[in-house]
């Protein structure tokens, strides 16, 4: 037996559960916990010896999140609305978007935001145009 795979085999118990996809909440916990405790230590140094760790445990959070915490699906209206309201902008507040008419129409539902629209919000908000697309 090589000596990586020694150690590795000595700390396996300790190392294990931040390798394991999380089965309920506890374990979810636990593994955000440790990968902020990780994050801690690695900041932004791609180099560190943690930072693999860290993006595996990342992959395993995400994929516990998609399986049990489904983001729900939002109408670009309501993305909009939401930015709208965290931002203070009032229906004439968006000039790419068109005249506040337009704006109250895709509001209330009665129209939808189009791809120049989507692309204008997105580069003055900085979100993805198909955040603000009922595809």
């Amino acid at each position: 037996m090589t000596t990586l795979v020694e150690k590795a085999v000595a700390h396996w118990p300790h190392v294990a559960p931040l390798l394991t996809a999380p089965a309920n909440g506890v374990e979810y916990d636990r593994l955000v916990q440790a990968m902020d405790q990780i994050l801690s230590l690695v900041g932004e140094d791609e180099d560190h010896p943690l930072a693999v760790l860290a993006s595996r445990i990342g992959d395993l959070i995400e994929a516990y999140d998609e399986a049990h915490r489904p983001m729900p699906q939002v109408t670009g209206a309501a993305a909009l609305h939401a930015i709208m309201d965290e931002r203070g902008l009032g229906q004439g507040d968006l000039p790419e978007v068109g005249p506040r008419s337009v704006v109250s129409e895709i509001l209330s539902g009665k129209r939808q935001i189009d791809v120049r629209q989507a692309r204008a919000l997105s580069a003055r908000f900085a979100f993805p145009a198909e955040m603000f697309l009922d595809l």
